[in-house]
């Protein structure tokens, strides 16, 4: 090869742009689990657009195996955390996670997905932990608590609580620290504490629904936190509360996007 034509490829090498790996994880919301992200096709989605699909963390489960090479670099997990307990004990656990996949990825960034209360307790975990986190795109999270987590303590302090297990509703019962988590902040609630905490630098995204029968739409947008006021990137969509087909597609073109 001419010289200066290898002086001008070299040039041109060195001066593409270089993108870091990335390690994505996925948080549940309430009463699901590390599986609901998959029937919609979200991982699938990911997966065609480079993130390989490297496992599942579950309490007391099995330590994940030696991941495979991934051509991009970038990696993508599940989690199951105790989705009926408090916030602070389900931020515990993905904690642990996060440290776990830090020392499995170590050149990689952690890029957090969240849906509903899974994105508070990525917030929580990001504002007490000591592991940096890149970003953290939340879908239809009750940021600023929920009137229907209200409706949850009142049964709970009220007599029904003693006939819901009969009614196969024992959930509610189990769930009563969680509710009060997600209330609507006032200045005695655990969100009211972390919606005023220094937040770390990184990019937040808001996935708003509109029409979401759970979660005002006010709620689903951390610019209404008060810590994050014009800090957040908001996409609004259409659909309930629960995660679909279009997520995964929208997830693709927001990384691709915020990751360069």
């Amino acid at each position: 090869m001419d010289k200066r034509l290898l002086i001008l490829f070299l040039t041109i090498f060195i001066s593409l742009p270089s993108y870091a790996s990335n390690t994505l994880v996925f948080i549940h919301g309430y009463q699901g689990d590390g599986s609901t992200w998959r029937p919609t096709g979200i991982i699938y989605a990911l997966q065609r657009n480079g993130w390989q699909d490297s496992g599942h963390l579950f309490p007391q489960g099995p330590t994940l195996g030696i991941a495979k090479p991934s051509p991009t670099g970038n990696y993508m997990y599940t989690v199951t955390l105790p989705s009926e307990a408090p916030l602070a004990a389900q931020a515990r656990w993905l904690d642990v996670y996060l440290r776990n996949l830090k020392q499995r990825h170590p050149d990689n960034s952690l890029v957090l997905v969240g849906h509903s209360a899974g994105g508070i307790v990525a917030r929580l975990v990001m504002v007490t932990g000591k592991i940096s986190v890149k970003g953290l795109i939340s879908i239809a999270s009750p940021h600023l608590g929920t009137d229907k987590a209200e409706l949850g303590t009142a049964i709970n302090n009220s007599p029904a609580s003693m006939f819901t297990p009969m009614l196969g509703l024992g959930s509610i019962n189990r769930s009563q620290g969680l509710y009060y988590d997600l209330t609507r902040e006032h200045p005695r609630s655990l969100l009211f504490w972390l919606n005023r905490q220094p937040h770390p630098q990184g990019f937040y995204i808001s996935i708003i629904r509109n029409g979401d029968g759970w979660v005002a739409p006010y709620s689903q947008n951390m610019n209404n936190v008060v810590a994050l006021r014009g800090l957040s990137k908001t996409v609004i969509t259409v659909g309930e509360h629960s995660l679909n087909p279009s997520d995964g597609p929208l997830l693709v073109n927001l990384l691709n996007k915020y990751l360069k």
